[in-house]
């Protein structure tokens, strides 16, 4: 479909503005979808994409401007408003119930109903409907939501907005916790929706995805739209230039020239590692002022990996020596203390990075009350110190260290997450796929930052899904398969060539073996 051939917008924002206090969200924006459309919305975080789209599905109220849906001026006071006029959303934070199983959160806005009771017959064949129309039939209706691994969950998020049948889909973020089999079916769906004549408002910051499911994109800074265009008429390198409102340099910073040195201990080492049948026989080093990556295709026991390292499972096998010593790691606790000195920045920081309700200031200050306190009393000037000193290294963009750390934006969130730990000065840092939802700016920030900690000394174990990142960021990848380390790529060995074959676990030479 040609731009002229566009049908009228079923969605039309004009002049929205949002302020929180002092802060500009939305200045004038401005926007259009159309039915039967991809509309991709592009900017870093804090561009103000959340709060439109919040706007969008009734969960705030714009200050200033208009929305029109299918013509007609709409004020949307409640998500539930939104719903009712055919308005879903997909919110990168999930809104399931845990301790429900999957059909009840699916129609848990308005369950069926039998002689005044709970149609449970009915709710199952609403429920199993909307999973197969989300390509997840084989996700059970009755299962307990809080069994299901996090891209399980995201699939569920996905059918609760098909379940309503609305007449705009809005994803913010959706595939950001999809493995790779879910995000092709998601595609899939997509596509076939749009065929359908839904108008679809995509949000990512994977410019792949945009580039395979995009009919037109904007893109935000700074609370404005600064351009609407067709997808395929701009670059990359234009696209990110727009966004970050500067010209795009090289992502990644350049990799230190490791030198020949007196042998002496790496600071991390396991051997045969083991964990259940999850994690088997793995053996690896990190040495001082070395970034080690994990890669492989997801769920082949990288995350697993990191959690057994810091003290989280239970059982495992085999030995983790810290500078040559042999060391028990039994806690989180223990493993963050000294002479350990470890961190782990968790996947999901939304649940397991931080308290949303409470402060930037108590979040920040957080992991390290024993270096900020004696005698069990917090000595506020030294935590001030090194509260100021973390927003400085880390630019992160704030209100105020006293407004609610879930009133940030994601990347701001991430940040504070890994300056908590810094906070710590840790000497083993365990990152577990942390620019995961996250815009390319404060990426490269990130990037820059995980070279300035090994050049500082630190030794880093990074586990990350996007290839480039492994290859611009690591001095050796290890490959996971199966719970296995199946090859180890270092220098110029780490190509994407190289990391895909070794994810599929084909040895070099058999790339062309037919399947």
């Amino acid at each position: 479909m040609t731009a002229a051939e566009t049908p009228p917008p079923l969605i039309r924002m004009e002049g929205v503005s949002k302020r929180y206090g002092g802060v500009r969200a939305l200045e004038n924006a401005q926007l259009e979808v159309a039915p039967g459309r991809i509309h991709a919305i592009l900017g870093e975080n804090g561009a103000g994409k959340s709060t439109l789209i919040k706007i969008m599905a009734g969960v705030v109220a714009a200050d200033e401007g208009r929305m029109l849906f299918d013509g007609r001026e709409v004020n949307f006071r409640s998500p539930a408003e939104a719903a009712a006029a055919g308005i879903a959303c997909v919110f990168q934070e999930l809104s399931l119930i845990p301790d429900l199983s999957v059909a009840d959160n699916i129609v848990i806005s308005n369950p069926p109903r039998r002689f005044g009771m709970i149609d449970r017959r009915a709710q199952r064949a609403i429920a199993e409907e909307a999973l197969a129309r989300a390509g997840a039939e084989d996700i059970h209706p009755r299962a307990a939501v809080k069994d299901l691994p996090l891209s399980r969950r995201q699939m569920v998020e996905i059918a609760k907005a098909l379940a309503v049948k609305p007449r705009a889909l809005i994803l913010d973020e959706a595939t950001s916790a999809l493995t790779a089999g879910d995000v092709a079916k998601v595609f899939a769906v997509l596509k076939r929706l749009r065929e359908e004549g839904l108008a679809l408002l995509y949000i990512s910051h994977r410019m792949h995805e945009i580039a395979e499911l995009a009919d037109t994109c904007t893109v935000f800074r700074n609370g404005r739209n600064v351009a609407t265009f067709e997808a395929g008429t701009r670059s990359n390198g234009e696209i990110v230039e727009m966004m970050i409102g500067r010209e795009y340099s090289h992502v990644f910073p350049p990799k230190a020239i490791r030198m020949a040195e007196p042998a002496k201990a790496p600071v991390l080492e396991c051997r045969n590692l083991g964990w259940t049948d999850r994690l088997r026989d793995i053996s690896l080093t990190v040495g001082e002022g070395e970034v080690v990556g994990l890669g492989g295709l997801e769920g082949q026991g990288q995350r697993l990996l990191l959690l057994a390292l810091f003290g989280v499972l239970r059982g495992t096998t085999g030995s983790v020596l810290i500078d040559g010593a042999p060391v028990t790691i039994s806690s989180p606790a223990t493993a963050r203390k000294s002479p350990l000195s470890m961190a782990l920045i968790p996947e999901d920081r939304k649940t397991e990075g931080l308290m949303l309700p409470m402060t930037v200031r108590e979040n920040l200050s957080f992991a390290a009350l024993d270096r900020v306190s004696r005698g069990g009393v917090i000595d506020r000037d030294k935590e001030e110190r090194l509260i100021d000193d973390m927003v400085r290294l880390l630019e992160i963009k704030t209100a105020g260290l006293d407004v609610p750390v879930g009133a940030l934006s994601g990347g701001n969130q991430q940040k504070v997450v890994i300056a908590k730990w810094l906070m710590r000065t840790p000497r083993i840092i365990l990152l577990n796929d942390p620019t995961r939802g996250i815009d390319v700016g404060t990426k490269q920030e990130l990037y820059q930052l995980l070279r300035r900690l090994a050049e500082s000394g630190a030794a880093i174990l990074f586990y990350s899904t996007d290839y480039d990142e492994l290859i611009g960021c690591c001095d050796r990848v290890l490959v996971l398969y199966d719970g296995r380390v199946v090859r180890e790529l270092e220098g110029g060995e780490i190509t994407e060539r190289a990391l895909i074959a070794s994810a599929l676990n084909v040895q070099a030479g058999q790339e062309g073996t037919a399947v």
